[in-house]
């Protein structure tokens, strides 16, 4: 299954019984919008709501890290996920928190998955039909068998060893404000600048102003800039583990690796007096 699939795509697949399609949208707390408030209001029919929040690792005290294996699968078969079928993630904004949706999904071994290009944004701009209110019917549970695929996932200590070894291109998502420390970060607590070594390429950069992803020769042109040729080995990193995943999307429509995540990103690497950071 293509990493990405078009609004004339998913259109002629919603009949399809195998299909599940899942809206994964996430805001930051600043926003003052409820994800799933909006999306009882409007969503493509038959969506089911992916909670960023509430699946998750919930005692890590890090934002929306990735749970245990079994919580997982729990709570993905919950909304009718088995290993048999497609899903197809969106979110309300265009390509952006249904990367983390399609991430996920991918880490614990599913790879009939895909994000919908400019989300329910797209959708609605060409006219196509939307449902509001409590679903009509629950979804009918799937059974789901993870099989996390660990080398899609990186640490901390991860990290701290790549300062040494260099042996992974570190790119990282954020505005080159908050990369920079011309800014403060958006969450207290947390220190300004970036890793060490690290290099920038924000993930707007990627999508078009209408909020779908770039075409493909234009992305490998913002990831050559960035220092990533055919074989090098990529960590993406954000504020937070949920705009690094757009740069891993971007990365396998461009044709490269997909790479790894942080998924501590900056909450954790700028929330530690241990780690070092640069500002340049």
């Amino acid at each position: 299954m293509d990493p990405i699939v078009s609004t004339d795509w998913l259109a002629a697949a919603l009949p399809c019984a195998d299909l599940v399609v899942l809206d994964a949208s996430w805001y930051m707390p600043g926003d003052k919008r409820d994800a799933r408030a909006l999306f009882a209001a409007e969503r493509i029919p038959g969506a089911r709501f992916f909670d960023i929040e509430l699946i998750a690792d919930h005692e890590s005290g890090l934002p929306h890290m990735v749970p245990a294996a079994s919580r997982f699968a729990q709570r993905v078969g919950e909304l009718g996920v088995s290993n048999d079928r497609r899903v197809v993630f969106y979110d309300q904004i265009g390509v952006y928190s249904a990367a983390r949706g399609r991430w996920m999904l991918r880490l614990f071994g599913h790879d009939r998955v895909a994000v919908l290009d400019g989300g329910l944004p797209k959708w609605r701009s060409e006219g196509r039909a939307t449902e509001s209110g409590p679903p009509v019917s629950a979804p009918v549970p799937g059974v789901f068998q993870p099989a996390l695929r660990a080398g899609m996932l990186r640490g901390l200590g991860d990290l701290l060893e790549n300062l040494d070894s260099r042996r992974e291109l570190v790119l990282d998502a954020r505005s080159a404000e908050r990369f920079h420390a011309r800014v403060s970060e958006p969450r207290p607590g947390l220190r300004a600048g970036h890793m060490p070594g690290a290099r920038n390429l924000p993930f707007g950069e990627l999508l078009t102003p209408a909020q779908t992803l770039r075409p493909r020769e234009e992305l490998r042109e913002r990831f050559a800039r960035a220092g990533v040729q055919e074989n090098t080995a990529v960590v993406t990193s954000c504020g937070s583990g949920l705009t690094a995943a757009i740069l891993n999307l971007g990365l396998a429509v461009a044709g490269f690796p997909e790479g790894a995540l942080y998924d501590g990103s900056w909450a954790e690497w700028g929330g530690r007096a241990d780690t070092p950071i640069a500002e340049d």
